[in-house]
């Protein structure tokens, strides 16, 4: 029985031609094991659509802009009521050329259709506003 250890004329710093695949397996093992491990847990049985609330604390800043719609469709800006569309774009062309410009709340009733709160947005798309958020009220502990 014999063993080949190399030529003599060849010493130690001799240079590896061949690629050591033996790390890359493992680390391939390791991958595919936690995957299939994971998989099972991510997915259920159960196809349910979850809620999408977060609760957010926010700032009420004096300079921003809080509109208002009743349970009718009526638009308040503040508290004076805006008789159409137009005239709540006015006003809010006036609020958009501020720098940095304003927040627009928009605090809708309940019980009030999203035609209400379409015209709203519509009016500050209307007239360049950027920000603009839905005030809610968080709902109850425990509920």
């Amino acid at each position: 029985m014999s063993m080949n250890v190399g030529s003599s004329d060849e010493g130690e710093d001799a240079v590896m031609s061949t690629i050591n695949t033996t790390p890359l397996v493992d680390v391939m093992l390791v991958l595919l094991i936690i995957f299939l491990i994971t998989i099972p847990v991510v997915t259920t049985s159960i196809p349910v659509t979850l809620p999408k609330e977060r609760v957010e604390v926010r700032e009420s800043k004096p300079e921003n802009i809080i509109i208002s719609v009743d349970k009718v469709g009526g638009i308040f800006y503040y508290d004076a009521r805006v008789r159409s569309v137009d005239a709540l774009v006015d006003k809010l062309k006036k609020v958009s050329q501020l720098k940095p410009q304003p927040e627009v709340q928009v605090r809708g009733d309940l019980a009030a259709q999203y035609e209400g709160v379409g015209k709203v947005l519509l009016a500050c798309q209307r007239a360049g506003i950027v920000k603009v958020a839905f005030i809610t009220e968080p709902p109850p502990l425990g509920g």
